[in-house]
């Protein structure tokens, strides 16, 4: 496949069959979003949020970009920002992988770092401020903006329907760090399989389920706050995974199936084992492994 630019890459990534045995002989289905040019699933986002804001007159040739962020988005930012030379300032929680903090800089991104404890509130304080100091800035803030959720119903979504044709889909379960990625593809599914099961998966300290906030090792899921693309999206349930099991399946997923895959696709695994088990016979489940486990290499995810 020919291409001209980095850009012609974003989306188009594999949907993967896993070769595994799983409660009641389940097909599980992965979208492999670390094949993106930035390496994860936010390559996607980063444009659309860019896009949004030259097509609202919010961005011009001179605009500073600021986004909080817990990294992935951060990348896709800086990528989009790239292509028209913008120059960027990512605002990431000091306790987030230092890889991707090292690939935002290697992009032209200014990264500043919020004290950890603060967590993503703190981080998104930090980033408005930045932009009254600025003048001619724009926040995209991913948490509260509709392109988030509408560029996973308008692609990816699309993608897993065209990927399996005329193969029926009984469930979706994904993970939720901003919530659009969930909200875009289960509403894309939904529209054409109503009866569809969508499990949101969170790591333990995550709040969707009730339980206490409190830290955690699994990166690039979980909320301090319900996502407003959440209120009204009817899914099914929440899946909570603790940070035990989303790595245990992160070490299998490199020994059994030769995929690397990074802490938030480790619960997406184990969340969608849990949900095969409530599931008919041979039904077709599809999840989504949002990045690689490259990029969290420092932080020891294969404890070797």
């Amino acid at each position: 496949m020919l291409v001209e630019n980095t850009y012609d890459l974003i989306g188009h990534t594999p949907l993967m069959h896993l070769p595994m045995e799983t409660p009641n002989k389940v097909n599980i289905y992965a979208k492999l979003e670390m094949f993106n040019p930035g390496g994860s699933i936010k390559d996607r986002l980063g444009m659309a949020l860019i896009q949004r804001g030259f097509n609202e007159g919010k961005v011009h040739s001179t605009t500073t970009i600021i986004e909080p962020t817990a990294g992935n988005t951060g990348i896709g930012v800086a990528l989009a920002a790239l292509k028209y030379r913008l120059p960027v300032k990512l605002v990431v929680p000091a306790k987030f992988s230092f890889e991707k903090q090292t690939l935002m800089r290697a992009l032209g991104a200014e990264v500043i770092n919020t004290p950890s404890e603060d967590g993503i509130k703190g981080a998104i304080t930090k980033a408005k401020q930045l932009a009254a100091e600025i003048g001619d800035a724009y926040v995209p803030l991913q948490f509260q903006n509709t392109a988030n959720p509408d560029v996973y119903q308008r692609t990816l979504g699309p993608e897993i329907l065209a990927d399996l044709r005329d193969e029926p889909i009984d469930a979706f379960v994904a993970g939720a760090g901003s919530g659009g990625t969930f909200a875009g593809i289960y509403k894309s599914l939904h529209d054409v399989y109503p009866q569809l099961k969508g499990y949101v998966v969170e790591p333990a300290g995550s709040i969707l389920n009730g339980g206490p906030a409190h830290s955690h090792r699994t990166e690039g899921i979980g909320v301090e706050f319900i996502p407003p693309f959440f209120k009204e999206l009817k899914y099914t349930g929440v899946k909570t995974i603790s940070d035990d099991d989303a790595f245990y399946y992160v070490r299998w997923a490199a020994k059994n199936l030769g995929l690397f895959i990074g802490s938030s696709s480790g619960a997406a695994l184990a969340a969608s084992l849990e949900v095969a088990k409530e599931l008919p016979e041979g039904a077709n489940l599809v999840t989504v492994f949002p990045d690689s486990s490259e990029r969290y290499l420092s932080n020891n995810i294969y404890g070797v």
